[in-house]
Order: C-alpha cells, then sequence, then structure tokens
C-alpha cells in the first residue's frame, strides 16, 4: 500500500472522509454535504434520491429523515443502504455501503432543535412521500402546526436519524486519461479491521 498517499494517507478512512468533506466545503458552490443514498423495496428494486449528510462519526454516517417517508421503509425493512458523496469541484468521489441502525435519542433532538423554525414545523407538517393536493394544503398544514406547536416544536416522534455503518468504503480521484485512483475499503462486520486495495479505475 505503498502508493496510498497524499488524498489517499491514513490509517483511518473516517477521518480521510472528514478531510475530503472539509476541501469540499471550501470549493463546492452549494450543498457540499448532498449525497445520493440509495435503498431497495421488498422487490429487491432499488431507490435513489439526494439527502444532506449532517455527521460523520467516528465510525458511521448520519442523516435525518421523516420515519414515514419510503426511503425509512426500505431501510427499516432491510436494515442496509449506500450512498455517494460526489464532488465535481474536486473531481472526487465516495462511495459507503453498510448496515443501517436509528439515531431517535437526544442526539436527534439536539439537531432538531438546531434547525430553523420553518424547518421544524416542515417536519411536523409533511407527510412525506405520501400524495399531496396541493401546495396550498400543504401551506395550511404548516400553519395548522404552527397554532399547534408554536415557536419551539420538539422533534416529531416520526422524524429523526439513521447512522449508516460502513462495511465498504471506496475513494475515487479523477485521473488524467481516465485512469483513476480508487482505493476501497472493506470490513466483514462493523467491529472487524479494515483491508484496503487499489482498484482499477
Amino acid at each position: 500500500m505503498s502508493d496510498r498517499s497524499g488524498i489517499f494517507a491514513g490509517d483511518d478512512p473516517f477521518a480521510i472522509a472528514r478531510g475530503w468533506l472539509t476541501e469540499a466545503e471550501i470549493s463546492e458552490p452549494n450543498d457540499p454535504n448532498a449525497m445520493a443514498l440509495a435503498t431497495v423495496d421488498t422487490s429487491g428494486l432499488p431507490n435513489v434520491r439526494m439527502v444532506l449528510l449532517k455527521e460523520i462519526e467516528a465510525a458511521a454516517f448520519v442523516f435525518y429523515t421523516n420515519y414515514g417517508s419510503v426511503k425509512a421503509a426500505e431501510i427499516d425493512a432491510t436494515g442496509k443502504a449506500a450512498l455517494v458523496l460526489h464532488w465535481k469541484s474536486l473531481r472526487r468521489q465516495i462511495r459507503v455501503r453498510g448496515l443501517v441502525s436509528r439515531e431517535d435519542g437526544p442526539q436527534a433532538d439536539a439537531y432538531f432543535a438546531s434547525r430553523s423554525l420553518k424547518s421544524r414545523l416542515g417536519a411536523w407538517a409533511s407527510h412525506q412521500s405520501l400524495p399531496l393536493t396541493s401546495r396550498g394544503a400543504l401551506m395550511a398544514e404548516v400553519a395548522k402546526m404552527t397554532a399547534e406547536h408554536g415557536h419551539a416544536p420538539t422533534r416529531p416522534p416520526f422524524w429523526g436519524g439513521y447512522r449508516i455503518a460502513p462495511l465498504e468504503i471506496e475513494f475515487w480521484a479523477d485521473g488524467a486519461f481516465r485512469l483513476h485512483d480508487r482505493f476501497r475499503w472493506s470490513r466483514a462486520g462493523v467491529e472487524a479491521d479494515w483491508s484496503v486495495a487499489r482498484l482499477s479505475p
């Protein structure tokens, strides 16, 4: 692994990922923490959508959503998900595949409280992924939730976080003549040691 240097160097893939995200926060014009989140339904048909990564912890990637959403139902059914962070400005991406658990305790409460008031009220008002008759109906529901919860809404019981504990993390960087650099970190379980392999572009 002597050639794993520069932006790929290090013994902790989460530290490498945080370093890349920090660079992207400087260079990306919008939402450097945007990630494509992939799940599958009960028939095995894939689903993918953009969500915002909120934290790279010591051993997991964390995001938040409505537990009544399609993505949440698919995650809860399988306990698995994949994500991609892609930064055009850096010409890099990170791919993650792993096991998912809920974060619906004090950490989720604290993050919800840090959101803007309108976002918190919107979380209460939205029945995510369900059919909606009109935008006017949505705004009426926001007004209703504002009247019910005031200016200090607590976290809804149907809203919280998910923590993706990776079994695979792949770091990819653009190379000349499409000879990209790719390093895949993999492990048999979330408590196992990592192995790292360079992959062909």
